[in-house]
């Protein structure tokens, strides 16, 4: 399963999906690892630029963020990504989520 996280910081997930300025990649499979860093083109002045956000991340499952907006929503439902609610360290953030992605497979 491949996983994003949009942080400013490459540290937390800080940001709403529309003003991520950077994803983080991680895979799971069994144990987390890290991939990559993928910059997006956000423009600070801009709305609804969750759609650039969901383009960059056309490969991933997953994509955390603090929140997300309905059109985003609607994008992400087409490219058959999962949009996922929440915040904090990353390392944690990922934990919570794996934690209740396997509690939900078992």
């Amino acid at each position: 399963m491949r996983l994003a996280v949009v942080s400013s910081d490459g540290e937390n997930v800080d940001l709403h999906l529309g003003k991520g300025k950077s994803v983080y990649v991680y895979d799971y499979d069994e144990e987390l690892k890290f991939v990559e860093m993928r910059p997006v083109g956000i423009a600070e002045d801009s709305k609804h630029q969750g759609g650039k956000v969901i383009k960059a991340c056309q490969d991933c499952d997953v994509l955390i963020s603090v929140q997300y907006g309905f059109k985003s929503k609607i994008k992400a439902d087409d490219a058959g990504i999962k949009l996922v609610m929440d915040e904090g360290p990353i390392d944690e953030v990922l934990k919570r989520y794996i934690d209740h992605y396997n509690f939900m497979k078992s």
